[in-house]
């Protein structure tokens, strides 16, 4: 008995778990990297709140699957964009600092491929 209290305890709590984690979505993605338009597609600097929403979506993509899911929503927004500078999509994790392993922003990126 006491095996099945310890049992229907870790389900419980692998439960809460699971509901506690969310997966990223696409209004995440493009909410955090927005500010980043105008670097993606004109060149120049990326702004500082452009850098604060790359580290945003670093840090909401912490397993294979976040990445994966961000890497599609940032690959549907990109094929929005017909002006999306290929060399500014590809230094802009580096350009603000930040090492991810989403790959480059592109309407042909194979998000199956993310680590």
């Amino acid at each position: 008995m006491k095996g099945a209290a310890v049992l229907v305890s870790l389900f419980m709590l692998v439960v809460v778990v699971v509901q506690l984690g969310e997966a990223i979505n696409c209004g995440e993605v493009g909410g955090a990297l927005g500010p980043c338009v105008p670097y993606l597609t004109q060149g120049g600097d990326p702004s500082g709140s452009c850098c604060d929403g790359v580290k945003k979506v670093v840090q909401l993509t912490p397993t294979q699957q976040d990445r994966e899911d961000a890497c599609e929503c940032m690959k549907a927004a990109a094929a929005r964009y017909s002006n999306l500078k290929p060399d500014a999509a590809s230094n802009l994790p580096s350009r603000c600092g930040v090492t991810t392993a989403i790959p480059i922003i592109s309407p042909t990126t194979n998000c199956k491929s993310v680590p």
